[in-house]
């Protein structure tokens, strides 16, 4: 845990998570199974449970960071960069094969029995690693959307990323697809990759977390397309969890060109059709293995709405097990935002984002875009 603050702004920092899914050294998760499916037991099996009050997590349930701190690791936590070899691979088909593989590197493994904190309306999370530069934003609340925008003016790339978790009850698991566009685009070769993210499921017996569903990547200006497919195991075998297995093709023609198989949490190699030769496009271990924490350069630089500030004094409490003091902190966090909520509803007001604009529709869902071309340095770093 890294720890800053002074009179007006307190940070609380933590590991990123492993590619075991651990939350690190600062906070491992108790048994909680029993626990989970008392919460859940008055749970229609297809409820939505994005606004069921009933299921509101106490502290015990949640390891010490937001849901968007999550979403922003999965840009900025690596040790092997991998957007830098995209952009640096030789040719287009090199180029969409490391599209791939660090779309894979996003898929970041998550722990059973706990979750993050539930950002709160306009929460923000600012973190630069070397010349790249992540911004995130809660833009709405109910129902929860994220937005993300990271760009790195060394390496000419850009990211937009919107996102939003619909989770159901299913009986004995809880499915979370996850709405939204996903671009990266790679500026200096004039490619936009577009893809979507795998479902995040939480199977109750036997306890287990995996990614499931399809994904699909695709580059117009290439004319390449991508569909992986992230598999679990069965219900009582646990060979299967964790694999991922589609194709790289062409969209004109839908050849195939490459077949790409493994495990998101290990090791994945592509096939290349024509000549049988495999190769290892993406390793878990080169890019978890010895992930920093991130560190504040610029105390005064801190937002209010800084995501490792509004949570500061929850995660305080759940580091050091004092669940008396993370739920009362809790508690004043939620209290003030339903507070401010009462009053925009009473005086005719319209929450508006910061550093995005939105728009929602019935056809197209959620979409963000940045109001700014650029992302500032943050005052948050992750030390090289």
């Amino acid at each position: 845990m890294v720890s800053e603050g002074n009179d007006n702004i307190q940070v609380v920092l933590t590991k990123p998570l492993t590619v075991d899914g651990d939350v690190a050294a600062d906070y491992k998760a108790p048994n909680l199974a029993q626990r989970m499916l008392s919460l859940i037991r008055n749970i229609r099996p297809g409820s939505d449970l994005t606004h069921f009050k009933a299921i509101q997590l106490p502290p015990l349930f949640n390891i010490p960071k937001s849901q968007i701190q999550c979403f922003g690791e999965s840009a900025y936590c690596f040790s092997k960069n991998l957007l830098q070899q995209c952009n640096n691979a030789e040719n287009s088909l090199d180029r969409f094969t490391s599209v791939v593989a660090w779309s894979i590197s996003t898929t970041r493994p998550p722990s059973f029995g706990v979750a993050p904190y539930n950002p709160i309306l306009g929460e923000t999370h600012h973190v630069s690693r070397g010349s790249l530069n992540v911004l995130l934003e809660q833009v709405s609340h109910h129902p929860p959307v994220s937005a993300l925008h990271a760009t790195d003016e060394k390496e000419n790339i850009e990211l937009i990323w919107c996102q939003q978790p619909v989770p159901k009850f299913y009986g004995t698991r809880v499915e979370a697809e996850v709405l939204g566009k996903r671009q990266l685009k790679l500026l200096n070769h004039g490619e936009t990759y577009m893809m979507n993210s795998p479902k995040l499921m939480i199977r109750f017996l036997p306890p287990r977390v995996d990614w499931i569903g399809k994904v699909k990547i695709s580059c117009q200006e290439t004319g390449l397309e991508a569909e992986l497919c992230y598999i679990t195991s069965s219900l009582l075998g646990r060979r299967g969890e964790h694999r991922v297995k589609g194709k790289i093709c062409q969209s004109s023609s839908m050849k195939t060109l490459y077949e790409v198989e493994g495990y998101w949490n290990s090791i994945v190699k592509a096939k290349d059709i024509n000549s049988g030769k495999e190769t290892i496009i993406y390793d878990a271990k080169e890019v978890f293995s010895e992930l920093k924490t991130p560190i504040v350069k610029d105390l005064q630089g801190i937002w209010p709405t800084e995501s490792t500030a509004v949570w500061s004094e929850v995660s305080r409490g759940i580091l050091s097990k004092n669940w008396t003091k993370a739920r009362e902190a809790k508690s004043t966090v939620e209290d003030n935002q339903r507070k401010l909520a009462k009053e925009r509803e009473s005086k005719g007001e319209t929450w508006v984002p910061n550093h995005f604009t939105v728009s929602d529709s019935k056809e197209d869902g959620w979409d963000c875009s940045p109001i700014q071309e650029r992302v500032p340095p943050a005052p948050i770093v992750v030390p090289l």
